[in-house]
């Protein structure tokens, strides 16, 4: 009993119960670690593993490491690293992320420019047995690579863009180092001014620096800037940078902004990545940094030439001919058009800044556009379709693409776009408002052109592929816009591991709807014999009998279909569009707009709608099961049924044959993808330069009360040249913007019209289709519309 009362006294004294609560906090982080690092690949047992980690946190946060005591911070690092650096692999490797993503995506870029090395520790040289290998242990201010190196013998390098005021002048020196790695070492350099001042001086002309860091940043640091390469996930809040600055500070290791600000104004941004790395129960924020020298690709030739190519000016046909110099095409027309990447990347030469990332990209089909603005931000980061909705056969029947056509189209999902490559015109200029749609092209046009075919059809066939965030470092990154690549880098595996490509994005809704109804109501194997179906015969009788009464169910269309927030957000159909759907039912049932309003009350007039939606359906679905075969030649709704596409049906871009031409080298050399409004992007095209505009449904979206169908109208007339031809789908069987393109001078030609039982194409989900050719001014007194009604079988449309 004494005893007991004695062990509470020496409970009850403060200072032994802050003993033992260290002792208990030090156990609780030992636990902690050995749990967080319980995967690592190194075979430790447990008690090398509990060595390990003792070591690794006495050295970080108990062992006081201030070296000799003369403040000197080479002196602080060996004494820090000294004690822990028998277990330095063991335990970095889950603190230290982004190394080996930093090192593969250096090492993807050096592959796709040419063959090199990289450096690492010399244990490591002496455990793999290389000889090749120098380790240096000296300031980096004062290291010099021609005291190690014999540079400017036997190399042939590409020559090298210097810096003056505007970054245009060349050089001829061609040495230095192919590769400059700081691997979360840039944070721990004092006075790392210097340090990043001299990286030039022994960097070659097309040599690649790679970093990877912690950091801590606020948005109102970086948000005026257009040349960091985009700021996914970059801001880190309040509390954040205030714990971590502290935090790290205790180890000498400084995460001020100032670092990573002075490396991306010094150098050019190829592709840049902000993440955060779960570690014990928290999320320590770093960065990946992947530049070049910033005056590579400023000259004036290149700027005017990748001008030319977004905006189709005389210097680029100058080019295609090789006889005309850059002065002789500006002299050749009155009107200086540029660009907007092309004012961007003045702007920032100007102030001796670096050009926006999409300059230094290793293929400039991503036309520079502000990330930051509004109109791109209304879209979350999300795109909308993950396929797209048009017939590519028609288009190839009707357009007749030539190869010195230069098409202006929608991007969508890049479908369409790819299959006119496939036809290989002169130049495609794929325009979309909504950024990931342009980050899905770009994923598809660096796998055709990285990848071989069987991933090509894991990627865009099967929808999914469980090795795709190593494909997207180790191979696609060279070949992808910082902005694409950190879209993807943070959306990829739930993309392309967990949900799959066409559960993703707005679309993802209506197949999700579809296939939760048929799950729910017992008919997902009919679903899948009607996939399989092998006749036409057999695919009518499974659709009359079981999935016809669940998709063409009024309830659903009145109720869910008719709702028109679903409609916008599930299919991308936009109220004026639905407008346009119940205009025609009206008028097909004979009940005039204003006679409907006075037979329903206003709280019933709902209804009208999704009996709309409802006939819309029917026309839309019967025909097409009636004339098309699902399961061997209508990938569309193969896709929409399934999920994914199958080996005997598929876009024709994802065939072995597609694959052989679009995987040639400069196969999308002719490729520019804009990020922009339609109008903005043909106001700066050069008149009469354009041959093919495909618009898809986009002037159904528009205002018929507005100006906007009559200012695209005339900006389309003015691109155009005589003769060229706008192809645009419809909901509606005689849009009102009809009217509106004769009066700009062109003559409409309605080339295929659904009615009642017709299908005009194999997706039949539009009304009409319409070719509106520019014509001569002398031919615009008397316009005529040419309406040929399109409603026979498939076979007699040669579709």
């Amino acid at each position: 009993m004494a005893a007991f009362e004695s062990a509470l006294k020496l409970l009850n004294d403060p200072l032994n119960q802050i003993g033992l609560a260290s002792v208990a906090v030090l156990i609780l982080l030992i636990v902690v670690f050995v749990a967080s690092f319980g995967n690592l690949k190194f075979s430790l047992s447990f008690g090398e593993t509990i060595h390990s980690y003792s070591r690794f946190i006495y050295g970080c946060f108990l062992k006081p490491h201030t070296g000799d005591a003369s403040g000197n911070q080479q002196d602080a690092l060996e004494s820090f690293y000294k004690a822990q650096a028998s277990v330095y692999d063991a335990t970095r490797q889950r603190l230290l992320h982004g190394r080996e993503d930093m090192l593969g995506l250096v090492a993807a870029q050096l592959k796709y420019r040419r063959e090199t090395g990289a450096l690492v520790r010399k244990p490591v040289f002496e455990r793999l047995g290389w000889k090749n290998v120098k380790v240096l242990c000296q300031d980096a201010r004062s290291f010099r690579l021609e005291d190690h190196e014999e540079l400017g013998s036997g190399r042939n390098s590409p020559t090298s863009i210097t810096q003056t005021k505007y970054g245009l002048q060349e050089s001829s020196s061609s040495s230095g180092a192919d590769i400059i790695t700081m691997s979360y070492s840039l944070s721990m350099i004092p006075e790392f001014y210097p340090v990043i001042d001299s990286i030039p001086s022994f960097l070659a002309p097309t040599g690649i620096i790679g970093v990877a860091d912690f950091y801590v940043q606020s948005r109102a640091d970086y948000q005026s800037r257009n040349y960091t390469g985009g700021d996914i996930d970059r801001h880190c809040n309040w509390g954040s940078r205030v714990f971590w600055r502290g935090w790290f500070d205790i180890d000498r290791v400084s995460l001020e902004a100032a670092r990573r600000d002075y490396l991306e104004y010094k150098f050019g941004t190829i592709i840049s990545v902000n993440a955060r790395n779960h570690f014990c129960g928290v999320r320590i924020p770093y960065y990946i940094w992947i530049g070049c020298p910033k005056e590579t690709g400023s000259s004036g030739t290149k700027l005017a030439e990748l001008d030319a190519a977004a905006t189709e000016s005389p210097y680029l046909s100058a080019l295609d001919l090789q006889r005309k110099s850059l002065e002789e095409a500006r002299k050749s027309t009155s009107v200086d058009i540029h660009s907007k990447a092309y004012e961007s990347a003045i702007v920032n030469l100007a102030a001796s800044l670096p050009l926006p990332a999409s300059w230094y990209q290793s293929h400039h089909w991503r036309i520079y556009y502000d990330n930051s603005l509004p109109k791109h931000k209304q879209f979350n980061s999300e795109y909308i379709y993950a396929f797209t909705w048009e017939d590519a056969r028609a288009d190839a029947r009707i357009l007749k693409i030539q190869e010195d056509d230069v098409i202006l189209a929608v991007t969508s999902a890049g479908d369409n776009a790819l299959s006119y490559a496939l036809q290989q015109p002169k130049r495609i200029h794929a325009v979309d408002l909504n950024p990931a749609q342009n980050h899905l092209l770009e994923l598809k046009i660096a796998a055709f052109t990285a990848l071989g075919y069987s991933d090509i059809w894991k990627l865009f066939g099967e929808g999914k592929h469980e090795q795709f965030r190593s494909l997207l470092v180790e191979k696609l990154s060279p070949h992808m816009s910082s902005l694409a690549f950190q879209f993807w880098l943070h959306n990829g595996e739930r993309t392309f591991v967990r949900r799959g490509l066409y559960y993703t994005g707005g679309s993802r809704h209506a197949l999700n709807l579809v296939k939760w109804l048929f799950r729910l109501l017992g008919l997902t194997q009919e679903v899948e014999r009607l996939c399989a179906a092998r006749t036409l015969n057999e695919q009518r009788e499974i659709w009359q009998k079981s999935i016809r009464r669940v998709l063409l169910s009024r309830i659903l269309s009145w109720t869910i279909v008719g709702n028109e927030r679903w409609l916008w957000k599930a299919l991308g159909v936009p109220p004026a569009q639905r407008e346009m759907i119940e205009h025609d039912y009206l008028r097909q049932s004979g009940i005039s707009e204003n006679s409907e309003s006075e037979i329903l009350p206003t709280a019933q007039r709902g209804i009208r709608s999704g009996r709309a939606i409802w006939e819309y359906m029917v026309n839309t679905l019967d025909p097409l099961v009636n004339t098309t075969l699902v399961s061997d030649d209508n990938h569309y709704y193969l896709l929409c049924l399934q999920g994914c596409y199958s080996r005997r049906c598929h876009p024709d871009y994802l065939t072995p044959k597609a694959h052989t031409k679009l995987s040639r080298p400069n196969a999308f050399d002719g490729l520019r993808i804009h990020t922009d409004e339609m109008n903005e992007v043909i106001a700066r095209m050069t008149p009469s330069t354009l041959t093919i505009a495909v618009l898809m449904d986009s002037m159904d979206w528009m205002d018929p009360k507005s100006s906007a169908a009559e200012e695209q109208i005339q900006k389309l007339h003015r691109a155009l040249k005589v003769g060229g031809r706008v192809l645009i789908r419809s909901s509606g069987l005689s849009p009102w913007y009809v009217k509106k393109f004769e009066e700009g001078g062109f003559v409409a030609k309605r080339v295929a019209a659904r009615f009642p039982g017709s299908c005009i194409d194999r997706v039949n989900m539009y009304a009409s289709t319409w070719l509106f050719t520019k014509v001569p001014e002398v031919s615009r007194e008397m316009p005529e519309v040419s309406m040929v009604d399109s409603h026979g079988s498939l076979e007699k449309l040669n579709i």
